[in-house]
């Protein structure tokens, strides 16, 4: 079977993108052009990457990477997608992500991080395409276009390497009225329903249990994580991205009541 090394090598390339830094409410802060290349060097069996950032009217600054395995820490899907960041929450330190979603020539990064309190403290989009592409960048992500039914695919890693899961997902997203939504999921056999309100660009679930909030952001992208997480209870952090009308990629981290990384979701579903 393919490694995990192998999926690695669908991220080779020059992506060039930018890091845009946004408020834990979506706002823009900054945003700052990168090149970010991955070279695979002895038969694939190491890679280079540097990582250029432009920032405007000052000198180029280099982050220089080169490795020949990977931590365990990160987890990749066939098709390259991946996420890496802390396997433990706890309090009183800092803890975060980042997941990589990849559709053709174009690739979406999200980075989010927790404070010290535990609390969503910070966000940065990284919106790529590799060099010479033309493809087009998707624009700001609607309450319109998450209403009706999606159906699609998930697949289920996991930090131990045990086998994966693969099973078929449903998710529904109705308007109740002009401020509020309802959304049910389905997820083998399991299912959850929850409501939000609607507040501009964001969707608030107060009602879970720890409330959730989500960020709809340029792109097609969304972001999806507690505000703040508090001891012995399970959640998720999750991006998503419409990469055309009716289709759409969902990559979850999954946490434990004690604060451990135990699981990486990658969905990727049609709208029926």
């Amino acid at each position: 079977m393919p490694s995990q090394w192998e999926y690695l090598l669908k991220n080779l390339g020059e992506w060039h993108g930018s890091f845009t830094r946004l408020s834990p409410k979506g706002k823009f802060i900054e945003d700052t052009p990168t090149i970010v290349s991955l070279e695979g060097q002895d038969n694939n069996t190491k890679i280079h990457q540097v990582v250029r950032r432009l920032p405007p009217g000052q000198p180029p600054q280099d982050l220089v990477l080169d490795y020949s395995s990977l931590s365990r820490s990160i987890l990749f899907f066939e098709n390259g997608a991946f996420s890496q960041g802390s396997m433990q929450w706890g309090p009183f330190s800092e803890f975060g992500a980042e997941f990589g979603l990849i559709e053709g020539d174009r690739r979406l990064r999200l980075v989010m991080v927790f404070n010290a309190d535990s609390q969503f403290d910070k966000l940065t989009l990284i919106r790529e395409k590799l060099a010479g592409s033309n493809a087009p960048e998707r624009p700001l992500l609607t309450v319109d276009q998450l209403l009706g039914e999606w159906q699609g695919e998930a697949v289920t890693i996991y930090p131990d390497f045990r086998p994966s899961d693969t099973y078929s997902t449903r998710l529904q997203v109705s308007l109740l009225d002009r401020n509020r939504l309802e959304q049910r999921l389905t997820f083998g056999d399991r299912a959850i329903a929850s409501t939000a309100t609607i507040t501009g660009s964001i969707l608030h679930f107060d009602r879970s249990d720890p409330p959730v909030q989500i960020l709809l952001l340029p792109d097609g992208a969304s972001c999806n994580c507690p505000v703040e997480i508090k001891p012995r209870q399970r959640f998720v952090l999750e991006v998503g991205w419409l990469v055309s009308p009716t289709q759409r990629q969902r990559i979850i981290r999954s946490y434990g009541d004690k604060g451990e990384w135990v699981s990486l979701t990658l969905v990727r579903e049609e709208k029926r």
